[in-house]
């Protein structure tokens, strides 16, 4: 199996601010893990650096065939199509319909047959369950259904990896439930290999998964009882 996140020995920083130190972590397609640790930790720096919003200064880090260290900035947008990206607060265009949310996302990621874009938005909507809502407006949704339509943004361009950050953060503990079994689902159906970042230990108890924990600025892995 080939592994869509190596980093050895990541030195992880914010401006110039140490957040992580001697981060050795892999993750093979299709694998499943949780990101735990206190808020403020670094879980979501963490993140950042795998998407390339934080630059990797220090060590080695590749994420679906990029090598973070040597990446240039027109090569970000590329390696974002690789990854799939879940927040907590669902950062969804308000002024736009669920439909052209993703259509939005295809059309800037390089997409330009309107037939496949309508196509492929359709089919990432029913992947997860909510293509009747395709042209109501996000604020007409409930936040379940909202983070539904963020997952199936995440996945428009069958990505190799989905970072989630929080995505139960702002969900009742049935809705995150629902969410969680949805996450699962769909990355065992596109192959997909998902990294989630929680602080929600009851769901990290009832869905199994690897689990690694930032503690004192480093990356453990921990194993389960």
């Amino acid at each position: 199996m080939s592994k869509v996140i190596t980093l050895a020995n990541a030195q992880i920083y914010q401006q110039d601010k140490l957040i992580l130190k001697n981060v050795w972590f892999d993750l093979e397609e299709t694998e499943f893990a949780y990101l735990i640790g206190k808020t403020g930790s670094g879980k979501s720096s963490l993140l950042k650096t795998l998407y390339g919003e934080l630059p990797l200064t220090e060590g080695e880090g590749h994420v679906s065939g990029y090598n973070l260290k040597r990446i240039s900035k027109k090569e970000i947008p590329f390696l974002r199509r690789k990854i799939g990206i879940v927040f907590q607060d669902f950062q969804l265009l308000p002024d736009r319909t669920v439909i052209e949310n993703l259509k939005f996302v295809l059309g800037a990621t390089g997409w330009k047959d309107k037939v496949l874009i309508q196509k492929r938005a359709l089919s990432c909507l029913q992947l997860v369950g909510i293509e009747q809502k395709a042209n109501n407006f996000p604020h007409t949704l409930s936040g379940g259904e909202q983070q539904r339509v963020s997952i199936a943004r995440a996945l428009l361009n069958q990505p190799s990896l989905i970072l989630a950050d929080e995505p139960t953060g702002n969900l009742d503990p049935e809705t995150s439930e629902e969410i969680m079994q949805l996450l699962i689902a769909v990355a065992k159906e596109e192959n997909t290999a998902i990294l989630m970042a929680t602080h929600d230990m009851n769901m990290v108890e009832k869905f199994p998964g690897r689990i690694v924990k930032v503690e004192e600025s480093e990356l453990i892995e921990v194993k389960k009882a």
